[in-house]
């Protein structure tokens, strides 16, 4: 059985619909609530890394917080942090397994390394 973890809001629909694809496909993952549990900024980057994605990518722009804080300027490195301080700000799920890194939007893509 392939490793997988997923990055998880259970209050997310599309998160929830993920995690319900990856069981389809007979595998439990581990599960992490990222916001009961956070990512420091080494596990952030370690993601973008392995997704190839930037962090302007990663992050939710629509989130009221994203506005408060001003940040359609921010640089990577900011955007980082601000992830780190407020992990309601990373985008989700993101699905880990041996053969990538997807953050899961649309849901679809978590197939290519299943």
């Amino acid at each position: 059985m392939t490793k997988v973890t997923i990055y998880h809001n259970p209050k997310c629909s599309t998160s929830r619909n993920t995690l319900a694809l990856v069981r389809e496909a007979g595998i439990e993952p581990t599960i992490i609530e990222y916001l009961k549990n956070p990512l420091d900024k080494a596990g952030i980057v370690q993601i973008l890394k392995d997704s190839g994605l930037s962090a302007k990518a990663l992050i939710r722009t629509k989130e009221t917080l994203y506005q408060t804080l001003n940040l359609d300027n921010a640089t990577e490195e900011q955007l980082i942090q601000a992830m780190v301080e407020h992990p309601v700000l990373m985008n989700r799920p993101i699905v880990v397994t041996e053969k990538g890194t997807r953050l899961a939007r649309p849901i679809e893509l978590v197939k290519e390394i299943l």
